[in-house]
C-alpha cells in the first residue's frame, strides 16, 4: 500500500473528488487502527461554490481551508463532525467531502464509536464516518501526508470501474451541480 502524498492534493477539487474514490482512508487512533475504503465523496470549489464554506471569505472557523493540499478541514453540522480534504494550492479554499466508506480494519472499534452493529450503519454518512473513524475535532488543520501522520491515506490499487456523478445531498445553494460522485455498485453509500 502506498500513502497518498502532497502531490495527488495539490489539484482542482474534481478531479481529486473522483480520483480518492476506491482509497483507503486510515486513523492510528488511541484504540487502535481502523480504516476503511472511500466509495462516495463531494467537491467544494473555491469562489463560485454557493455552498462552499469559504464562498463568503475567510473566517476564524473556515481557516484551514486556506490551507494547501492535503491538510483536514473539520466542521460540525448538529451533533456531528464532518471532515474534508483540503485540496489546491494554499489560498484557494477548495475541498472534497468524504460522504461514505466501507469499513475494512477496526470493525469492532468502529461498532463502539458509533453504538451500532450494522456494518452498514457505521460509516454511511460524513458524520458517520468521522465518528466511527474516531476522529476528534482537534484534528483540524491536520496534515495527513506528513510521515508520522495518525490520519492517512493510502492506494492499495483497488481500481473503481464505474463512477456515479450526481448533485450533492442536503445542501441549499447551488442544487444543480452534479459535484458528487460514488462508486456504482458499491452498498456502501449514504444515497442513491
Amino acid at each position: 500500500m502506498k500513502k497518498l502524498q502532497r502531490k495527488f492534493f495539490i489539484r482542482d477539487c474534481i478531479t481529486v473528488s473522483k480520483e480518492l474514490l476506491g482509497k483507503i482512508v486510515v486513523h492510528n487512533s488511541k484504540q487502535g487502527t481502523v480504516s476503511g475504503r472511500i466509495t462516495e465523496t463531494e467537491s467544494y470549489e473555491a469562489y463560485t461554490d454557493p455552498s462552499a464554506h469559504s464562498y463568503k471569505g475567510k473566517t476564524e472557523r473556515n481557516k484551514s481551508l486556506y490551507l494547501e493540499g492535503g491538510y483536514l478541514y473539520l466542521f460540525k453540522i448538529h451533533r456531528y463532525i464532518c471532515m474534508d480534504i483540503v485540496t489546491g494550492e494554499e489560498g484557494v479554499p477548495s475541498s472534497v467531502l468524504l460522504r461514505s466508506l466501507e469499513p475494512l480494519e477496526g470493525i469492532d472499534i468502529m461498532k463502539e464509536n458509533r453504538g451500532k452493529q450494522k456494518l452498514i450503519e457505521l460509516t454511511t454518512g460524513p458524520g458517520k464516518l468521522v465518528q466511527a473513524l474516531g476522529i476528534e475535532y482537534k484534528y483540524d488543520g491536520y496534515n495527513i501526508y506528513q510521515p508520522d501522520s495518525k490520519i492517512y491515506i493510502v492506494d492499495d490499487g483497488y481500481e473503481v470501474e464505474d463512477i456515479v456523478q450526481t448533485t450533492r445531498v442536503g445542501i441549499s445553494k447551488a442544487k444543480d451541480l452534479k459535484n458528487r460522485f460514488y462508486i456504482k455498485n458499491s452498498k456502501y453509500i449514504s444515497k442513491k
